[in-house]
């Protein structure tokens, strides 16, 4: 199985291990097998026909959130307490929220690019989920690093990895600006359990909230549409045309039917707008040191009992699943969801943190005082194997 689909093995031979896979191997970990995903990572929900839709531990009438359904339901369950997910939209940190567990999509170059099935080259990054902040950090330190192309051409700055027991972490917590950008958010269950964690963190750490508006938000979402559809179009075309489109699942062919409107001019145009959504975004960091905001504009959706066979496409449940995290995938930006609480239906609620490029260890700090003081509200899924106490 290559990206959740039933041919891609028949043209793409795998012989080698991805980078990211052989860092941890060198490492010592110990990798237990491949989890399902949406097919070619070209969905918000993880619904895939072809071997069955990953069900959401929390409630398995619901979705997971996609692409990395599979890595995050593994994790949240308790079957693996690490995983690798990529993120080209959000599909690291839409699943690791919908799930209740943690999830990091790294600075673009900050670990390895390569390996992409769709090839989304500018926009798409492997990750590490993990059930908590200090497991996303110890898989992030295994997997650093890209090729020496990308070193060279990005030219990141030295990796830093937080000492969470450090004296000084307190001090550091407290000089942090946070900008407050929970607007644009239709559930209130969302809205005011992260608020209750912007105020625990500046009642607990001294963090300063200050009120941000990032411009042009509608266009930001346009831009990376057409940029991850067309970079995707653009390595799955050989296959497509060579008569392997029949063999895609039903939302897949309707995502490539609309990649085919685009044209070279809508990409480029995409490319302009994302140098000028970069420049507001670095606007706002001169002010801020993190940008907060929930990871999603929903909680976990059901799944129809017509997609487990079918597939699914519900652009209104996409647009609410993607509604924050373009930026991490069209800026390049490290974004990381932490888990915060629940809805009134138990179903988990993950905050979104937003660094500045290279900016890895202040979001995983922050992330990691999170945790602490959210620590008492989080709960064990309805699905949870406890693999230290399995005979």
């Amino acid at each position: 199985m290559i990206g959740a689909s039933t041919w891609k093995h028949e043209v793409r031979s795998v012989e080698k291990d991805a980078i990211s896979v052989s860092k941890l191997r060198s490492c010592g970990a110990i990798l237990i097998g491949k989890a399902n995903m949406h097919e070619f990572g070209m969905g918000t929900t993880g619904n895939n026909p072809n071997y069955g839709t990953t069900r959401n531990p929390h409630a398995h009438e619901r979705y997971t959130g996609g692409s990395s359904s599979g890595p995050a339901a593994i994790v949240a369950s308790g079957l693996c307490s690490a995983a690798l997910g990529t993120d080209g939209g959000g599909s690291i940190r839409i699943p690791s929220s919908l799930c209740g567990v943690v999830g990091l999509k790294t600075t673009y170059g900050r670990t390895n690019m390569g390996g992409s099935l769709c090839g989304s080259g500018t926009v798409e990054i492997i990750g590490p989920i993990a059930s908590t902040v200090e497991d996303v950090i110890l898989v992030y330190a295994a997997i650093l690093g890209s090729s020496p192309e990308d070193r060279i051409s990005l030219k990141p700055s030295p990796p830093c990895l937080p000492v969470l027991s450090s004296l000084e972490n307190s001090n550091i917590l407290g000089s942090l600006r946070l900008g407050n950008g929970l607007n644009d958010v239709n559930s209130t269950d969302i809205s005011d359990v992260c608020e209750d964690v912007l105020n625990l963190l500046s009642k607990s750490h001294g963090c300063k909230t200050i009120e941000i508006v990032i411009p042009e938000i509608h266009e930001m979402r346009t831009a990376h549409l057409v940029s991850i559809g067309s970079e995707s179009l653009c390595s799955l075309i050989p296959d497509l045309e060579d008569g392997k489109g029949v063999k895609l699942t039903y939302d897949t062919r309707a995502n490539m039917a609309l990649f085919r409107t685009f044209t070279a001019s809508d990409y480029v145009a995409g490319q302009c707008l994302r140098r000028r959504i970069m420049h507001y975004h670095m606007e706002i960091f001169k002010k801020v040191d993190v940008i907060v905001t929930p990871t999603t504009g929903m909680t976990a959706p059901k799944i129809p009992a017509s997609a487990l066979e079918n597939g699914e496409s519900n652009i209104q449940v996409t647009g609410y699943l993607m509604r924050f995290i373009i930026a991490g995938n069209l800026l390049g930006l490290p974004a990381l969801t932490v888990p915060v609480g629940y809805d009134k239906e138990g179903l988990p609620i993950g905050l979104q943190l937003i660094g500045r490029p290279w900016g890895e260890a202040t979001i995983l700090r922050l992330a990691s005082a999170i945790e602490e003081l959210c620590v008492k509200s989080r709960k064990k899924p309805a699905s949870f194997y406890d693999i230290l106490k399995t005979k």
